[in-house]
């Protein structure tokens, strides 16, 4: 029988989440650093920066727990924590560009140091939540020389990296996600699979406990009739109906044999 529930959870593994984690403690930090209220028109830039953020860390979470039962809503929402990180994007451009600042080329030093730092794995123990934040400080550490500088425009910058990384691994995700699905089908289809296994598995194991029909040897099932003038007295059937009409009584020793099936 297929599986019912397909692998979920696993979140803490996903190089994209701790990507994920990295900007959105980045950019709380940023934000409190760097976005002055006072000089924000509106009053919400850093609101909205830090729960974009947050939008594309906890969506990563939340598809990779739905992923069990709904592959559409998995791709769905790893879709939204990419979407989160592209509006995060515009934020940390529109910063620079107020700044009178560039964000920096491919072959400028920082991006390409930065761009090249990636991270160890993690693995699962049996305190995963206290050993996922041992991992993540120790993982952190590569990327303070960005991450605490002084300067808001090399912070905005480093951001901008991890951003545009993460998206390019989201973006790995969803194409695997979609594949998935397009191979093993969604959680309905397995529901269906499952429930049509455990009625072969259980037919089989009805016709394995039932005597062979005398007249072509199949094994047969024991049945209730819902009509005519035996209606609720149960026979044995041949499997092969209506193929095969075998039938005969059911003796006081096979009484207790199987369930009947209504017909």
């Amino acid at each position: 029988m297929p599986p019912l529930f397909d692998k979920s959870g696993g979140y803490r593994k996903l190089y994209s989440f701790t990507y994920a984690t990295l900007i959105q403690l980045g950019t709380i930090r940023f934000c409190r650093r760097f976005v002055s209220f006072r000089d924000d028109p509106l009053g919400k830039t850093a609101g909205q920066m830090v729960g974009a953020a947050r939008s594309g860390r906890q969506n990563l979470i939340e598809a990779s727990e739905r992923a069990a039962t709904s592959k559409e809503t998995e791709i769905r929402l790893t879709d939204v924590a990419r979407a989160s990180l592209a509006e995060l994007l515009g934020d940390y451009e529109i910063h620079l560009a107020e700044k009178g600042a560039i964000p920096w080329g491919k072959d400028e030093p920082g991006r390409r140091d930065l761009g090249a730092l990636w991270l160890p794995p993690f693995e699962f123990t049996d305190d995963s939540l206290h050993g996922y934040w041992v991992y993540y400080h120790e993982a952190r550490k590569p990327f303070a020389r960005w991450l605490d500088s002084d300067d808001d425009t090399v912070v905005a910058n480093a951001m901008i990296v991890l951003i545009t990384k993460t998206m390019a691994m989201l973006g790995g995700q969803l194409e695997r996600q979609g594949r998935t699905f397009l191979d093993e089908g969604g959680f309905r289809e397995r529901l269906h699979q499952c429930r049509s296994a455990a009625r072969q598995e259980a037919a089989g194991e009805e016709n394995a406990a039932g005597p062979p029909c005398p007249d072509c040897g199949r094994p047969m099932r024991k049945r209730v009739p819902r009509t005519g003038r035996r209606a609720g007295q149960p026979f044995w059937g041949c499997s092969g109906y209506p193929n095969c009409k075998g039938s005969r009584e059911i003796g006081p020793e096979e009484a207790g044999r199987n369930d009947p099936v209504t017909q």
